[in-house]
């Protein structure tokens, strides 16, 4: 991959206008599209499979009078009347008129008409007026909500002493949206990379590459909104982790470009290496964090895995930008770059660059960072000890972490919501904010009435059970329905466990009436999703680390290395989830953070925090342990290498941990509904993850385990591919750049090659014929065409090295086997039309030699038959034998 990066950057730093013009040209394009055909963002969501979804899909069809989207309007007259008075009652069921008017409504019970139940007070003060939309939830607009408001001013003003509010199952629509507050962490982001970086023109940089990709994102979100259903917290989240891993991936290429500029590297090939080695370590980042949020998938819960996806194509887009727009910019930048010298030693530095093979960090990199790991691994055990004790006590409080989908109890004191959610407990009990419905399919009955009531009967008798205002049959005596008010709350956990009791009861009504049933309406909706993602949080955990457990193998090469990042995440997962219920649940700190009521998180945090924070722990990881495995590859010396390495990376992965901090906090002061809960998580594990797991815990491990850290079975080893983070390949294939002599020409040259049991070195120059026999003959051609990976030994082929080139030296070249192909003849004529610039042609002793003669091609032939080696004239052979 080290090889692959290297070529993206150069040839980035040489078409930099180009680059530019065309991802500015895809902003405009998408901007332009998004505005024109974008849709509205949706708060509604489907759970596919679960009772209660079916159950209210079902009744919107049977029986759509209890369907749809609610509000209520709450009426409380002042101490010492009652809403039963002749003038308070007209002027209620004239409100009621006068609601019905209103745009989108498509009734409004009043509280005295003869259907209606439960819905005044027993102290009469109170009474209830139930509206019912025409629209879905999301889907009311602004004026319906204006004339809502204005006409229950006018309701309030008449009830001196008392008053009216509005508000309901419709009104849990909080739509988070963005304030100041997140422009702060944006400037702190721009005051931390000045500080890393040294320059202003280069902490611009990643700033503007992060901005730029989350442009485009927010552009495909807003445009897809016209494709699917997708709510409004989804281009928050987008938004939150576009910032975040779109400045850590620039900063780190950025910060790789400006240390090797600093040690005298010419700009173009600082570039190619920043991007080599630092940018093969984004992508695996990048991934992983891809990785975890289209693991989301794995809760089944539509509107969860769209905002997963939506997140992920964000990310990937931060990965993409960082490894071509960010080199096009630091081409820009070029010489202006390069820190300024502050000694003679750096001086000296500059005056000699590095040679083309030599990658290494400067030794000299930090006072503070060397002290820090020093300190942390000179007792190791101690270190681990006290890490471990120190999170797993944070954590403990995860126990009582309660998840639900929120209701109007936890929204902002003073809005509409909030104010009735109180008014109707204070009035009427907590029960009434979360009411069940009760569907029964009743077609076959004789008698629907009598079996509708002794369906509310049975129901009545169930702990739990506040009351049971309505228990009635649609038109046609098709469906029935029973209201069920709980005694708790719609948050409560007695509410989900009276659910579970009316689910059990189940088959009883079907043995006593022969009438199925089936529990839904907001509430049990709100439970079944809480229940389907607590059941999925274990398989996506398995799932997500045991995807990244693997490609933690394939970067690190290591056994011990993926444990402990895993086992370092679940501390710091779990130690977040801790801090998250001392605040959110315990109300600890409640008042500096801004948190209005203490209440179950929302239903989604854990998984989505799970998989967030495994991606971007994974980054710290990377960005880290990649710097200190580098030190080990190029020096051997496994004690050496976290001093060197956590001091030439910590610089860069403090700063990428703050600004992370810094855009997940924003959100949490004057953020609302799920995104402030999910942002204060996120800026918490961040926190706990890269200062006391990565930049803490990691070194001490690894001083620990000295060498075993790195050790991998062999015939594992094999079997992985290489993500070459490390820039070992790369290392390789500049070593080789002026071997076997500057300007050399030769077509192919190979020194001390191990095939089989020999050792071969071959020497061929253009427009030669060479002929190779021997039993490894095939195995040879192979290796030599990029087909086969080498094992030891020295190769260029077309001027290019293997194994780190071999994609591009089977473009430039041809592989012919005799033995296989059905016509050698017609498949020759084809390949050499192709102009390759070399041929190699297995099993040649098939066919004349004569053939491959004057093809004016480089050509490698392999044979069996020694003997036929002389039919081609001597001056264009150069034969080997092995």
């Amino acid at each position: 991959m080290s090889s692959y990066l290297y070529g993206l950057g150069r040839w980035a730093f040489r078409r930099r206008a180009a680059l530019l013009v065309t991802w500015l040209t895809v902003l405009a394009v998408l901007g332009g599209l998004a505005a024109v055909g974008g849709g509205e963002f949706d708060e509604s969501f489907d759970l596919p499979g679960t009772e209660s979804q079916v159950a209210l899909d079902s009744l919107g069809r049977t029986f759509p009078q209890a369907g749809g989207t609610t509000a209520q309007v709450v009426v409380v007259v002042p101490e010492g009347e009652s809403v039963r008075d002749a003038e308070a009652r007209a002027t209620i069921e004239q409100a009621a008129e006068d609601y019905e008017a209103i745009d989108q409504i498509d009734d409004a019970v009043s509280p005295f008409d003869e259907f209606a139940r439960g819905v005044i007070s027993d102290d009469n003060r109170a009474a209830i007026i139930t509206l019912r939309f025409e629209a879905e939830s999301g889907n009311i607009t602004e004026a319906t909500f204006d004339a809502l408001a204005e006409q229950t001013a006018e309701l309030s003003g008449q009830f001196p002493g008392g008053q009216a509010s509005v508000g309901g199952e419709a009104y849990s629509d909080n739509r988070p949206g963005l304030s100041l507050a997140e422009g702060i962490g944006v400037l702190i982001a721009l005051v931390v990379l000045v500080i890393t970086l040294g320059s202003l023109r280069a902490a611009g940089m990643p700033l503007f590459t992060a901005v730029l990709g989350v442009g485009i994102t927010m552009a495909l979100i807003f445009g897809a909104t016209a494709l699917t259903t997708i709510s409004s917290t989804t281009p928050l989240l987008a938004l939150m982790l576009g910032l975040a891993v779109g400045i850590d991936y620039a900063l780190f290429i950025t910060s790789r470009h400006r240390d090797q500029l600093r040690d005298g590297m010419a700009p173009e090939e600082s570039v190619a290496r920043a991007a080599a080695t630092a940018g093969s370590a984004v992508v695996f980042a990048g991934l992983t964090v891809i990785i975890a949020l289209c693991g989301l998938a794995v809760a089944r819960i539509p509107f969860l895995t769209t905002m997963g996806v939506a997140a992920a194509i964000g990310v990937a887009i931060a990965v993409l930008i960082a490894l071509t727009l960010l080199p096009a910019l630091l081409g820009f930048g070029g010489e202006q770059l390069r820190p300024r010298v502050r000694s003679r030693r750096a001086v000296r530095g500059k005056s000699s660059p590095r040679s083309r093979g030599e990658v290494s960090p400067r030794a000299t990199t930090g006072r503070v960072p060397r002290a820090w790991v020093r300190l942390v691994t000179k007792v190791p055990a101690l270190t681990v000890i006290l890490v471990v004790v120190g999170l797993g006590a944070m954590a403990y409080p995860a126990k009582d972490l309660q998840i639900a989908l929120p209701s109007n109890g936890v929204a902002n004191p003073g809005t509409p919501a909030r104010v009735t959610y109180d008014l109707i407990s204070e009035h009427f009990g907590d029960g009434y904010n979360g009411p069940l419905i009760v569907t029964a399919t009743i077609v076959s009955t004789d008698d629907p009435l009598e079996v509708m009531d002794g369906i509310a009967d049975e129901i009545r008798a169930l702990p739990g059970v506040a009351s049971v205002p309505l228990s009635t049959p649609n038109e046609d005596a098709s469906t029935g329905i029973v209201q069920v008010i709980p005694e708790n709350g719609p948050d409560a956990p007695e509410t989900k466990a009276l659910v579970r009791d009316l689910r059990a009861l189940k088959p009883v009504i079907l043995e006593r009436y022969d009438v199925p049933i089936a529990v839904t309406g907001f509430t049990a909706v709100a439970i079944d999703v809480s229940d389907r993602l607590g059941g999925a949080l274990l398989p996506f955990g398995v799932l997500v680390v045991g995807l990244s457990l693997v490609l933690l193998t394939m970067v690190f090469r290591s056994v011990a290395v993926p444990l402990k990042a895993t086992i370092g995440y679940l501390l710091s997962v779990g130690a977040a989830f801790g801090v998250t219920a001392m605040v959110f649940e315990y109300g600890w700190f409640s008042d500096f953070f801004n948190v209005a009521q203490t209440a179950p998180v929302i239903s989604f945090l854990p998984i989505l925090l799970m998989g967030i924070l495994f991606g971007l722990a994974m980054d710290y990881e990377v960005f880290l342990v990649s710097r200190i495995r580098e030190e080990y590859v190029h020096r051997g010396d496994a004690h050496r290498a976290i001093e060197d390495g956590f001091a030439a990376s910590s610089r860069v992965v403090v700063a990428a941990a703050v600004i992370m901090f810094s855009v997940f906090a924003a959100f949490v002061p004057d953020g609302e509904g799920p995104i402030k809960t999910i942002a204060f998580g996120l800026a918490v594990g961040v926190f706990l993850d890269a200062f006391v797991v990565r930049m803490t815990l990691v070194p001490a491990v690894l001083a620990l385990l000295g060498r075993s850290a790195w050790w991998l079975p062999r015939w594992i080893d094999k079997r992985l591919p290489s993500f070459d983070v490390e820039g070992e390949a790369l290392t390789h294939q500049l070593a080789l750049a002026d071997w076997p002599a500057p300007g050399d020409t030769h077509a192919v040259y190979a020194e001390d090659l191990a095939v089989g049991n020999a050792r071969v070195s071959l020497a061929v120059r253009p427009s030669e014929v060479a002929v190779i026999d021997g039993p490894d003959a095939s195995a040879l051609l192979l290796t030599l065409s990029g087909r086969m990976a080498i094992a030891e030994g020295r190769v260029k082929v077309a001027g290019l090295v293997l194994p780190e080139q071999a994609a591009a030296v089977r473009r430039r070249t041809a592989y012919l086997d005799c033995a296989t192909s059905p016509n050698v003849h017609r498949e020759l004529a084809g390949l050499v039309r192709a102009q390759p610039e070399i041929l190699f042609v297995d099993h040649a002793d098939l066919v004349p030699l004569a053939t491959f003669d004057g093809l004016g091609l480089t050509v490698v032939l392999g044979v069996r038959d020694r003997a036929l080696i002389d039919e081609l004239r001597p001056e264009l052979l150069t034969a080997s034998r092995f």
